[in-house]
Parts: structure tokens; C-alpha cells; sequence
């Protein structure tokens, strides 16, 4: 029986619901409007694209948002210089650098610039160290979009076995760290695996959960994935375009051919993708009731 399809973008639809509901009772019941500022440093068009579809999200949750372009040889100082004055800006309570940044600017100096507390990408030391121990403000927006899909498709991940594919700050190692905790909906037991993994199939092939952000089209084919297992696939791989010019894509894992093995399946497009915005909306309103002091 071919697997469920776990539909990011109802789910991620699903969850911005639940934000709207939240801002609008954050304004009502506290005088509270989260505030997201995103820089944009240069114009390349991906960026563009993402920085435009984070802006509308925040705008369609009724947040204060602020899109903040500036040019591509802006120095590294200035930039620092700017996200100091909204570090201090008390309407701002979500700071998002769009990446990557120009060859001189140095992009760890500028991410460790901004402070935790506003830090809704969840990429600064701080806020990594705060989920390796297990008492996160926030965290980081693909793993949690990841979580979110797990639990709200009912997987089943208290004693499963969990085996990652990558090995990432953005994807892997936060997701292992999550997975890992003494929590409800976590309490697996997980398996990292990366390129100097040997035998990847045996790995795979033991996983309950497969997560797989290996970056490379159509890694995951349907002999290394157990029978029942349910597979998210984090991966977008452009391989080809249509006539009408249209990017074709497809996921780190044979979609088409593991379907008729897992037990519940991410698609992509339409998959992880979806979540990760809606995520950063999430920590950008859990910033906001912080710094009121507003507890969940």
C-alpha cells in the first residue's frame, strides 16, 4: 500500500492559523505586536525571492515588519552598526540576516552580532548550546518544521529509531539534538550519518524515522528504506526545467519508488519547504512574549 502523504503546506497553513489567533490575542489582551526586520544585503534574486515571501508571512500574521535592503558593498562595520540598533529597538523582536552575504563579510561575526533573545533563526552559539542541554528559547526553523511534521502526523518517535542523513548546523545536528531530549515527542534514538559514513543502507535500512538532507538528488532509493518506515526528505535538487522554462525538482530521496515502502512520506515541493517560514513566524512570536514576559 503506498505510503501517506505528509503535506507540508497544509500543515504549515494549519500552524499560521494558530499564530494569527496568537498575535491577534498578543494585541488585544497585552498591547504586544511582534516585530520581524529582515536585511537584505545585495540583490541576488534567491534571496529576493525568500526575504519577499518571509516579509508577506509576517505581514499576513499582522506582525510590525520591517524589510531593510541595503547594497552589496555595504562594509562589514555598518552592517554590524545596523543590527546593533535593532538588537536595541524594542518594536523588533526578530532579527533575520538573509544569507549568504557578500565574500567580505565575515558571516559568523555577523550572525554572533545578533542578540539571542532575537535571534529567531536560532543559528547564534548561545541558542545552539540552550538546545543541547535541553531548554531552548527557539529553535532552529527547518528541524522544527521537521518536528512539527512528525508530531502532527501522528509518527509515532518516543523509542523509535531515528537515523539522519547530513550532518549540518542548519539541519542535522539540530535535529539529532531535538529527537534526542528527554521530551514527550522526542526520546528517540539517533543515528547521524554523512559522507564518511560506511555502509550507509545498513543504517538506513534500521530506521523507524529517516530524515534525509544529504544534498544530492535521489540518494535515498527504495532498497535502503525499511518496510513502514516513514521518510522525510529535506532535500530540493533542480534537475531540469520544463519546456515552458519552469524548474523541475525533486527531493534527496526516490520519491516515486519509496512511496510504495514507507508508511507516511514528505513530497517535495509541498513538503519541508513550507514549514520553515511559518517556524520563523513561530519563534519571532515566542520572542515577542518573552521580552513581555509572557508566558506559553
Amino acid at each position: 500500500m503506498a505510503a501517506k502523504i505528509i503535506k507540508g503546506t497544509e500543515v504549515a497553513k494549519e500552524i499560521r492559523q494558530e499564530l494569527k489567533r496568537e498575535v491577534e490575542e498578543l494585541k488585544s489582551k497585552h498591547g504586544v505586536t511582534p516585530g520581524l526586520v529582515t536585511i537584505l544585503v545585495g540583490e541576488d534574486p534567491a534571496s529576493v525571492s525568500y526575504v519577499t515571501a518571509k516579509q508577506r508571512t509576517a505581514h499576513d500574521l499582522g506582525f510590525y515588519s520591517v524589510q531593510d535592503n541595503q547594497p552589496a558593498d555595504i562594509s562589514e562595520e555598518a552592517l554590524l552598526d545596523l543590527i546593533d540598533k535593532y538588537n536595541k529597538d524594542p518594536k523588533i523582536h526578530g532579527i533575520l540576516v538573509q544569507l549568504p552575504l557578500p565574500k567580505h563579510i565575515d558571516e559568523t561575526r555577523v550572525l554572533y552580532a545578533i542578540d539571542p533573545k532575537k535571534d529567531v533563526d536560532a543559528f547564534h552559539p548561545v541558542n545552539v548550546g540552550k538546545l543541547l542541554i535541553g531548554e531552548p528559547d527557539f529553535l532552529p526553523c527547518t528541524p522544527h518544521g521537521i518536528w512539527q511534521l512528525l508530531i502532527r502526523s501522528g509518527a509515532k518517535i518516543e523509542g523509535a529509531e531515528v537515523v539522519i542523513v547530513g550532518r549540518s548546523n542548519i539541519v542535522g545536528k539540530p535535529m539529532a539534538a531535538i529527537l534526542m531530549q528527554k521530551h514527550p515527542n522526542a526520546n528517540a534514538t539517533v543515528t547521524v550519518c554523512h559522507t564518511k559514513t560506511k555502509d550507509l543502507a545498513f543504517h538506513t535500512r534500521r530506521a523507524d524515522i529517516l530524515i534525509v538532507a544529504a544534498g544530492r538528488p535521489k540518494a535515498i532509493t527504495a532498497d535502503m528504506v525499511k518496510e513502514g518506515a516513514v521518510v522525510i526528505d529535506v532535500g530540493v535538487n533542480r534537475i531540469g526545467t520544463t519546456p515552458e522554462g519552469k524548474a523541475i525538482l525533486c527531493g534527496d530521496v526516490d520519491f516515486d519508488a519509496v512511496k510504495e515502502k514507507a508508511s507516511m512520506i514528505t513530497p517535495v515541493p509541498g513538503g519541508v519547504g513550507p514549514m520553515t517560514i511559518t517556524m520563523l513566524m513561530y519563534n519571532t512570536v515566542k520572542a515577542a512574549k518573552l521580552a513581555a514576559g509572557i508566558k506559553d
